[in-house]
């Protein structure tokens, strides 16, 4: 048992550090964000303005190796569940450098959105422009963006909450907690939470 968790911890250790280096520029909370174009698993290409009758977006950068993107697979989608009706929908982003990591190519992201059963789109960010630019470094590293005056704003950066293995045992669960406040209309705190995952793998 103890080499078992010893390997768990070299490979969880390996995911978090290999390759994995800080975006020069990024997002902060109240930013104004950009819009993109990035194509999604159905072979179309989505942007946020296509969500016109959304309140907001819950933009998420995550992969399909990481084995923090795969813990939080149903919790990502139960959020999706929980608040794309209320005009906050999950839109996932892999920006993964797909050469050195075949598992995150866009072929295997549809694989993996189908074995998942995924509802939201989930988009290739082939060129790593937005996580760049959005300055995810994590995966999964959540945004939370909501619509003030037909722009898209800020509102939460971080992780989806504190406890990536056990989710019975979640105390704060951080991005449902901002998705209810803006609801309510209610100032987001935290507003920022350090992101907990596998470095985005960087093209080299």
């Amino acid at each position: 048992m103890k080499k078992l968790l010893l390997s768990v911890a070299v490979l969880l250790s390996l995911c978090m550090f290999s390759k994995a280096q800080t975006p020069t520029a990024g997002y902060k909370v109240n930013d104004i964000a950009s819009d993109f174009s990035l194509k999604n698993i159905d072979g179309k290409f989505v942007s946020m303005s296509d969500y016109t009758d959304a309140m907001g977006i819950v933009l998420i950068f995550t992969c399909n190796h990481c084995p923090f993107s795969v813990a939080y697979e149903d919790r990502i989608i139960a959020l999706h569940k929980s608040f794309a009706s209320k005009g906050f929908p999950v839109v996932a982003v892999n920006s993964n450098d797909a050469v050195a990591y075949p598992a995150d190519s866009f072929e295997e992201m549809i694989v993996r959105a189908k074995e998942k059963k995924m509802p939201f789109a989930y988009l290739h960010d082939e060129t790593q422009k937005y996580a760049k630019l959005y300055g995810a470094i994590k995966t999964p590293h959540v945004f939370i963006l909501k619509k003030v005056k037909g722009q898209f704003v800020v509102a939460y950066i971080g992780a989806i909450d504190d406890n990536s293995n056990e989710p019975e045992l979640v105390k704060h669960a951080y991005v449902e907690n901002a998705l209810n406040a803006l609801l309510k209309g209610e100032e987001v705190k935290p507003s920022f939470t350090k992101a907990v995952g596998c470095g985005i793998k960087w093209k080299q």
